[in-house]
Order: C-alpha cells, then structure tokens, then sequence
C-alpha cells in the first residue's frame, strides 16, 4: 500500500508529453475526462436523490483533476462539472435560471469555494512535487557519494596491500613470507569485493546477489584454485540490504581462500559447490568441499585470523554460522538468524 500511494503521489498526467500545446491538450483533457466520470456517478445518484447537494460532487472533481493534471485540469473539470451541475441538477432543471430566490447567492458561493479549492491543490502540488524532487536530487548526491567512498575503500586496500608487499621484500624474512602474503591476499580480497560490489550495485540501498556472489567465485576460482579443481555454485537471484550482501560475500571470499589454501593442499583433482538460497527473509549461504576435511577443521579451530574474520563477518550480515568435517571434505554455512 505505501509503495502505491507514493507512486500515485508523483502521478502528473502530462509528464509524458514534451511539447506546451501537447501538455495542455491532455490536461484539459484530463479534466473533462474527470468531468465526465463526476457526471456519470451523479446521474446514478440522481435515481434515489435528485437535485440533493447539486455542487457536491464538483469539489473532489476539481481536487483530483488538479492534483494529478495541474490547475488547468482542475478549471476544465470545475467548468464542465459546474455548468452540468447547475444545468440538470439545480431547479429549474434543463435550465440556468433559478426558482429560489437565494439559488444566486448559493451558485456564487459553490463555485468561489471550488475555485478556492483548485488554488489550494495547485499550491500544494507544487510543493509536493517540489519536495519530491529534492528528496531525489539529495539521494542521487548521496549515492554519488557513497559510489566515491567505496572507490576510495577499494584503493586504500588496494594500497594497504601493496604496502605489505613492499615490507616482505624488504625484510627478506622467510620466516615472515607466508604471514606477510597471508595478510597481502586478505586485504586484496577485500578491496577486490568493494570493486565487484561497485560494477554489481543496482540501487543504492541494495545488492543484487546472484551476479555479487557470482563474480565473486569466478575471480577467486581464477587467482587461488588449481585448474583441476571445479567451483560449481547454485546462487538465487534476490536482493539483500548492502550492509548484509557485503558481510555475505566478504564472508564467502574468506570461505573460498580458506578452503583454496587448506583443502586441497597437495593439489589434484577436486570440487567446491557454492550454494545461496533465499526464502522471504532467509537465506543460506553454503561453501561445501571434498578435500582434506580433518586438516581444515583443525584451521577453522585454531581461533586464527581466517576464523575471527568469518565470525566478524557473520556479526555484519546479522547471521550464524557453523563449520564441520563432513563425509568428504569440509563445509561452512551461514545463516539469517531467526527472528526474536
């Protein structure tokens, strides 16, 4: 209902047109159209109340005429709607002579009170259109702006890591290269998963899943898996609030390079399946492999950074999850906490 009524707020009958002598045609239009629909339902109501409140149906006309088709809308169908009224309604009917002596005064009244009403709804159709055009003009500057903060998040880990690198060179420790290369790779990840946020992003305050998640696997299936492991993934397509779509797919980043680095430490053939499945408010995000599960279940307990980093992530996306040695291979799976 709301997304409704916020539509039919913005309606405005010649939006659609370019031309000023096409915008008045439909607006007038448009108003004789309201015209006319007013005097079908008077003409049913006239069964059972003839010549009762003769002008009342004139005032929501004009209101609607003018709300949604501009004060020229809203005259035309205050001309028409009036002129019937006061033509068939209004005694004498057929006619615009009056057979009351305060009919005069009572014509005037109605249609200085329409008249006001037209006014009104003018004024505050402009307002409303006005503040609406503000509100969207501030939420594309603020997604602009937010476009440019994860550009700039992008490049300070992009940054980050090369800072890392250059120390490992430098130190020339061996006992420091896989710590130094371990911490470079998981910045990389992350400055990698602002930048296929950034091409993936459809609307400001959500995130597209299936092609997120998508991109996501494909660039790591590329850079930290052997050619004779296959990554098969089965990701529904939905949208999630970004905060959450950025915890879930840093947290499948950090799945995947855990289980690239752990699972199939020998190298040889095996296979990773992704799995994102969403139903209303749930989803589940599933990472299940058939490498050395007992080797990588020691890891995942070991309390090191890849599992406070997994467990942080969980917190962001408002998730819970489980890690555990399966038949063959190993699996990590999160999911939308249920509700309180």
């Amino acid at each position: 209902m709301p997304i409704n009524i916020h539509r039919l707020a913005q309606f405005d009958i010649s939006r659609s047109f370019l031309s000023p002598w096409a915008k008045l045609s439909a607006q007038i239009a448009f108003g004789v159209f309201c015209a006319l629909a007013m005097i079908g339902l008077r003409t049913v109501i006239n069964i059972w109340a003839p010549e009762s409140g003769p002008f009342a149906l004139v005032y929501p006309t004009a209101l609607l005429a003018t709300l949604y088709g501009h004060w020229r809308a809203g005259m035309a169908a205050f001309v028409v709607a009036f002129a019937w009224a006061w033509w068939i309604v209004l005694p004498a009917n057929y006619a615009f002579s009056f057979t009351n002596p305060t009919d005069p005064a009572r014509v005037l009244i109605n249609a200085a009170a329409c008249l006001i009403v037209i006014v009104f709804a003018e004024a505050f159709r402009n307002a409303a259109h006005s503040t609406m055009e503000e509100i969207r003009e501030a939420a594309d500057r603020r997604l602009v702006l937010l476009a440019e903060l994860e550009h700039r998040t992008k490049n300070n880990f992009a940054l980050v890591a090369s800072l890392i690198e250059i120390q490992k060179r430098r130190l020339r420790n061996p006992d420091l290269d896989a710590p130094l290369s371990d911490a470079a790779m998981r910045v990389r990840t992350f400055a990698d998963a602002y930048s296929n946020l950034a091409l993936e992003q459809e609307e400001g305050a959500e995130v597209g899943m299936k092609t997120y998640l998508e991109l996501l696997v494909d660039r790591i299936e590329r850079a930290a898996f052997d050619s004779q492991v296959r990554i098969y993934r089965e990701i529904d397509d939905i949208t999630l609030p970004r905060e959450v779509g950025v915890a879930i797919g840093l947290y499948l980043n950090e799945a995947l390079a855990n289980c690239a680095k752990y699972a199939f430490p020998e190298g040889g053939p095996g296979t990773v399946v992704v799995t994102f499945h969403a139903e209303g408010d749930k989803w589940r995000l599933a990472v299940e492999d058939d490498g050395i599960g007992a080797a990588m279940d020691a890891v995942s307990k070991d309390g090191g950074l890849g599992s406070s980093l997994m467990d942080a992530f969980a917190a962001q996306a408002s998730g819970e999850h489980r890690r555990d040695a399966v038949s063959r291979g190993f699996r990590v799976e999160l999911r939308a906490l249920e509700p309180a």
